[in-house]
């Protein structure tokens, strides 16, 4: 035991001293959940949008006006031609052009539906697909506001009228928020990254400066070099999710509803999951480039696309969907979105625990085992 606690001061030490790696395990993971946090958002509002009034009514003036109180849409120009509204397209000005037809404003007080054209910049699939559905449900609500009043000036009882009533709510993150569930997600990236790197970087690092054959040659066994490697990373990766987790929670208003304790013992789960892994590049790899690449191909790319951060799982070909789950980050980005958004407890979450704990187990070992043959 004296021994494996020596060799994790001399990590330690290692650490402090290396200012390079202070940065990159404590101030960059930061600099980039700010950034990624700021930078990419999936809200889709004040879209940048063109007017093309045909009618000049007051009913299309209300319509527009309810488009652009939504939030959702800018009236950033008013064109006059279908011309003008294509340059104004292809020329990135606008992403939506709003087309109010003549005879607009007689065809609502005529009782008849009135005719909007909505044309929505395609070259970007996300936003576009949010714009149409805003514009088309705020063009329904407008329409509804319209047929409410036609009714009361006839002396009709809207609440008579029937008709198909639908009340929608938001569960866990009724306001929308991209960041709620964005953020979670990016911890799980960082803490992947961190951990599954350095680990990777740090045996390596000693064949390189040629102290690995020192190492070798004292009493230490290669389980106690082992376990005296990874530990300093298994505590810096506990503090990286504490660090940034705070951060998430304080700088970005990110509800916690589930348990600490939950989510203590999967995060505990996943650092030896990744931990393993870099263990396992480690042993491979002659040199830091090497291990720097084999951590982008077999952990990070992985992780990042196939766990689920930003595609949902369900829309990727089925394939790929059973490739994932070889894949520990997507059962911890699930524990993750789940104890930050929806509060669930072990046994909601079993199934991911499960896996979690079979993956670190199988991980750990056979990590274990091949740098005991190659290292």
């Amino acid at each position: 035991m004296n021994r494996i606690l020596a060799i994790i001061r001399k990590e330690f030490i290692h650490i402090a001293r290396d200012r390079r790696v202070l940065a990159l395990v404590i101030l960059v993971p930061l600099i980039q959940l700010f950034l990624f946090a700021y930078a990419v958002s999936f809200d889709v509002k004040h879209v940048p949008t063109a007017v093309f009034d045909q009618d000049h009514s007051v009913a299309s003036r209300a319509y527009l006006t309810t488009l652009e109180r939504s939030g959702y849409f800018t009236m950033a120009q008013y064109v006059d031609t279908y011309a003008q509204a294509d340059k104004a397209l292809t020329s990135n000005e606008v992403r939506v052009v709003v087309v109010v037809a003549r005879g607009f404003g007689d065809s609502l007080a005529a009782r008849r539906a009135g005719r909007v054209q909505v044309l929505v910049d395609g070259s970007e699939p996300n936003s576009a697909q949010v714009a149409q559905n805003f514009a088309t449900v705020l063009s329904r609500m407008h329409g509804r506001t319209i047929a409410i009043e036609q009714a009361e000036q006839r002396g009709v009882d809207p609440a008579a009228m029937g008709g198909l009533s639908v009340v929608t709510r938001t569960w866990y993150n009724p306001e929308g928020r991209s960041a709620n569930y964005f953020i979670p997600g990016l911890m799980v990236i960082l803490l992947t990254t961190v951990t599954i790197q350095q680990t990777a970087n740090t045996l390596v690092k000693e064949k390189e400066q040629g102290t690995y054959e020192q190492l070798l040659v004292s009493p230490l066994s290669r389980i106690e070099l082992m376990v005296g490697k990874i530990t300093p990373w298994a505590i810096i990766g506990a503090l990286e999710v504490i660090l940034v987790s705070a951060a998430g929670m304080v700088a970005f208003a990110i509800p916690f509803r589930g348990s600490v304790v939950v989510f203590a013992v999967a995060s505990a789960l996943y650092v030896l999951c990744t931990l393993g892994l870099g263990l396992f590049i480690s042993a491979l790899a002659p040199s830091v480039d090497v291990a720097n690449l084999l951590s982008m191909l077999i952990a990070i790319l992985p992780g990042f696309i196939l766990s689920g951060f930003v595609f949902p799982l369900d829309s990727i070909p089925w394939v790929l969907q059973v490739v994932s789950r070889i894949f520990p980050a997507q059962y911890f980005m699930t524990i993750t979105r789940t104890c930050f958004l929806k509060g669930g407890d072990f046994a909601i979450l079993a199934p991911q625990f499960i896996a979690l704990a079979i993956f670190a187990v199988v991980i750990v070992s056979a990590s274990a085992l091949v740098y005991r043959e190659r290292a």
